[in-house]
């Protein structure tokens, strides 16, 4: 993987299939101009779940570059420097991280996993569609913030911030 300019930020959870998967999207999405967004488990399920696929495809996203991966690739001497590593679940927020190239400063935004919720695809749809709202809305907040010029604790603490919006878990 090659580096461009501007901050890379990675989205990490568990299986890299719903939350971290959402986080990847939206920040790619609103960010384009100043970040790169990747996304990353410890234990990946292989595939993004397809709750997370429906929604991103209805909301007019290119769906076949997403994929479930481990956060091994981000810590390989050819990966890219990530700046931000965002956990977006409980799980992956106490597991030990492995060494990103760069040392990123680190934030929590823990979320309700959608990929819990039982039954059929109009309730999961909800639940993706509930978690997609609640990234997006601290996507936006931290698209305001000067992250350019932030020092590493500045960026740390409004990120951790961010991450006690509501609905946070």
């Amino acid at each position: 993987m090659n580096d461009a300019g501007g901050l890379n930020i990675l989205v990490l959870c568990t299986g890299n299939s719903a939350r971290s998967i959402l986080g990847e999207a939206l920040i790619a999405r609103k960010g384009a101009d100043r970040v790169r967004a990747f996304s990353a488990g410890s234990q990946p399920k292989g595939v993004p779940h397809p709750g997370a696929l429906r929604l991103l495809e209805r909301e007019g996203y290119d769906i076949s570059a997403f994929r479930s991966k481990s956060w091994d690739e981000f810590a390989a001497p050819d990966a890219p420097r990530i700046d931000i590593a965002i956990t977006v679940c409980g799980n992956a927020a106490g597991e030990t991280c492995p060494l990103f190239i760069g040392a990123p400063v680190r934030a929590h935004w823990g979320l309700p996993d959608p990929a819990d919720v039982a039954g059929d695809d109009a309730a999961v749809d909800a639940a993706f569609a509930e978690t997609y709202r609640l990234l997006d809305m601290r996507v936006r907040a931290m698209l305001t913030l000067p992250l350019e010029t932030m020092t590493p604790a500045e960026r740390r603490d409004a990120l951790n911030a961010i991450g006690a919006m509501a609905g946070a878990a």
